[in-house]
């Protein structure tokens, strides 16, 4: 079952760069879609809910150094459920993002894109769009161990 989607919304704190105990970089990502809409009365409304969400490795410092808080992204990835329990015993969970794709909205700005030498030094790309190799694109990696969580 996939549950793939797709946000365009502001980033209301620069990316937050850390690295676990082995060494591996992640971005938390935080980030609020506001919609606005008349209603019946003909004035106008807005809503914002806010997101977070992470992203993983070479990604994570490419997120953390290309964006700041301010900027219109639009984020597609998949949905992800984590609880836990409060020192004081009481459940909490929330909705977070496993981020895919993160980028710059390009409705209302411009921006410059320099693409880094994938790990290994294959190639000139980035991505699996023209990346100048055959090597396949990166998968991403599920099989993290205590020191490395996803979240």
């Amino acid at each position: 079952m996939s549950n793939s989607v797709t946000l365009v919304g502001n980033l209301v704190e620069d990316p937050e760069l850390r690295f676990t105990a082995s060494g591996v970089a992640m971005a938390r990502v935080r980030f609020a879609v506001s919609r606005r809409y008349q209603d019946r009365d003909g004035n106008w409304q807005e809503e914002s809910g806010f997101f977070g969400g992470t992203c993983w490795r070479d990604y994570a410092e490419n997120v953390a150094e290309s964006l700041t808080k301010g900027t219109r992204v639009i984020v597609t990835g998949r949905l992800r459920q984590r609880s836990w329990e409060t020192n004081e015993g009481e459940k909490r969970s929330t909705i977070e993002i496993d981020i895919q794709e993160i980028g710059p909205s390009l409705r209302w700005a411009t921006a410059t894109v320099t693409r880094t030498p994938r790990a290994g030094g294959e190639g000139s790309g980035g991505g699996s769009y023209g990346g100048g190799s055959d090597a396949p694109a990166p998968v991403a990696r599920t099989d993290f161990g205590p020191d490395e969580a996803p979240f």
